[in-house]
């Protein structure tokens, strides 16, 4: 391997780096500044898009259903347009926000701690922990027949289900992270002295937050499915709520307002999802496995 050397020149005002922290230098110098990057991190996005109205119109241009059963891009962008301008959207955005949000903040509770707790004992792993994968696996539709024989058609039997649809992820992602911690780190945990709740808090919780952060990211994933499902299948409790909209948008055979509220719908998840993103970057920049170019 070439040493990596300092050279000046003889009226010593020139510095020449050669070797790898030339290289390092140079890739630093080419890299992208703040506008490049969000650029990089846009434009694919925006291709996308690009791409699926393109292939949305071509779809509607060859007739393969009726302009009332599947509308232009145009059309349903002027709906979404007059949507965003009135209340019934907003408030409709509002209340199923409320609803995702106090539901999955109680599922990764139940998650973070479930998952702890069969980490830490094992009869409690030998005997809920295949369960609990069980759990996960079921789809969360399967869950309201149950759910509205005890609580009637209300707002409990939407927070059931969106509970039973993310916990059980939530809590496999905690288990996962604490199986894949390296019994090294945990050894020299305890050598210095970090004991039971010390131990998990200190070692094996920041060890295992990667696989906590993709648990909770999961979490949501089925915790909004659940909720759409629900506001479905419960829509008569709120009318204005997304899910409910969906209904009457179908009832009333208004493709473009059905159209545009899928569009809302799948823009929140996205935003959420850029949420997780971010911390995802955060961690992984934490641990030191994120290049210069954010990566």
């Amino acid at each position: 391997m070439a040493s990596d050397t300092l050279t000046r020149d003889g009226d010593g005002d020139a510095e020449t780096i050669s070797g790898l922290d030339a290289l390092e230098i140079a890739g630093r110098e080419r890299g992208p500044g703040p506008a490049g990057r969000i650029w990089a991190a846009t434009w694919p996005k925006l291709a996308a898009v690009a791409l699926t109205v393109a292939v949305w119109e071509l779809v509607v241009l060859s007739g393969w259903r009726p302009e009332y059963a599947l509308p232009a891009p145009r059309t349903v962008a002027e709906e979404l347009w007059q949507q965003l301008r009135g209340a019934q959207l907003w408030d409709g955005v509002a209340l199923t926000l409320q609803r995702a949000a106090l539901g999955y903040l109680f599922s990764v509770l139940v998650g973070l701690l479930v998952g702890l707790a069969v980490a830490r004992f094992r009869i409690l792993r030998a005997a809920i922990g295949s369960m609990i994968t069980a759990l996960q696996t079921m789809p969360s539709i399967a869950w309201f027949p149950l759910a509205i024989l005890l609580f009637q058609l209300s707002e409990a039997t939407i927070f059931f289900v969106v509970v039973f649809g993310a916990a059980p992820s939530i809590a496999n992602g905690v288990l996962s992270g604490v199986d894949y911690v390296p019994p090294l780190l945990v050894r020299a945990g305890r050598n210095i002295g970090a004991r039971g709740l010390d131990l998990y808090r200190y070692v094996i919780g920041p060890a295992a937050l990667p696989a906590i952060v993709a648990g909770l990211k999961q979490g949501w994933a089925f915790s909004w499915r659940s909720l759409m499902a629900g506001e479905l299948i419960v829509g008569g409790i709120s009318q204005t709520a997304l899910g409910a909209q969906l209904t009457y948008a179908r009832e009333l055979a208004d493709a473009p307002w059905l159209l545009s509220t899928m569009i809302v719908i799948l823009v929140l998840g996205l935003l959420v999802d850029a949420a997780f993103g971010a911390a995802d970057r955060a961690i992984r920049r934490r641990w030191g496995v994120l290049d210069q170019a954010g990566n």
